[in-house]
């Protein structure tokens, strides 16, 4: 049981999450007009707590032990609050969301788990190691959403994982020479074997035929996991619908870019424009049913 918070420091704390996730550049906006005002403090102060999270495991140049202590911490300080214990009036107004709305904790303990992954594993072997990943790093992010909606069936959840693990390897293939910089390479290695790239010619960004085929394999698997999950969208009610067809075409185009640009994502990064979020939105609406 949370600690009683007082109002005024609550919709502090609320508006100054929904600042937050207003001005950071993602993909997708976070906060968009198809999410009704009362749920939109609750999304807000979740994606500041992932935030902040994400900014320990990348920002900065301090050693990865560093990283995963602080990683530790903020664990203990979710726990802390959980129990009636928050630090701070943040802690505060997320404990007040997860218990007001009945989340389910281990997902956030989850994202914690991934962002603590990102500093002690910075390669994968094979495609299923990679999807173990994406249970821990994209999956509760979906499954947080749903429940914030107050939706907790069990397919509709399996569905989210499916549009999750999907968004989250767009994001790897979209990111793939900044990755490098931070020595990380989400290409499995069994992919490298596969096409017969040597990572030697990836940390020098050698695109060839190889690597072309490597990313045409990794987009095309990626868009497959997409199609299994569309089914959710006969799941969901119309504002929720709106808002996953319109991520779920946003991470399509992302994809239907590096195809543009023939798969050179180590010396292109794509990003949508203005122009693909209009094109996304009138389709947003034109493909539901």
């Amino acid at each position: 049981m949370t600690t009683k918070v007082n109002t005024s420091d609550l919709k502090r704390i609320y508006d100054e999450a929904i600042r937050l996730a207003r001005s950071h550049y993602e993909n997708f906006p976070v906060i968009s007009f198809l999410i009704s005002k009362q749920l939109v403090p609750h999304i807000a102060v979740v994606y500041t707590f992932a935030r902040r999270a994400d900014d320990i495991a990348d920002e900065g140049n301090i050693p990865d032990t560093e990283r995963l202590k602080l990683l530790k911490e903020q664990e203990e300080l979710l726990l802390n609050a959980l129990n009636g214990k928050p630090a701070d009036n943040f802690w505060k107004a997320l404990a007040n969301t997860i218990t007001e709305l009945n989340l389910t904790p281990e997902n956030f303990l989850k994202l914690l788990k991934a962002f603590s992954q990102d500093t002690l594993k910075k390669q994968y072997e094979d495609f299923q190691e990679l999807l173990a990943y994406c249970e821990n790093s994209a999956n509760p992010v979906g499954r947080i959403v749903l429940e914030i909606f107050n939706i907790r069936n069990e397919k509709t959840f399996s569905l989210s994982d499916k549009i999750c693990t999907a968004l989250q390897l767009t994001n790897f293939w979209q990111d793939v020479s900044i990755d490098l910089g931070k020595e990380r390479i989400y290409i499995p290695e069994e992919y490298f074997r596969k096409f017969n790239y040597d990572k030697t010619l990836l940390m020098e960004k050698q695109f060839t035929p190889g690597f072309r085929e490597m990313m045409n394999s990794l987009v095309s698997k990626t868009e497959e996991i997409f199609f299994e999950g569309r089914e959710i969208l006969n799941r969901l009610p119309f504002r929720l619908k709106s808002e996953i067809n319109f991520t779920i075409l946003g991470g399509m185009t992302i994809l239907k870019k590096i195809e543009e640009i023939n798969f050179n994502v180590l010396n292109y990064r794509v990003t949508l424009n203005k122009k693909d979020i209009l094109t996304i939105l009138l389709k947003t609406f034109l493909t539901l049913e």
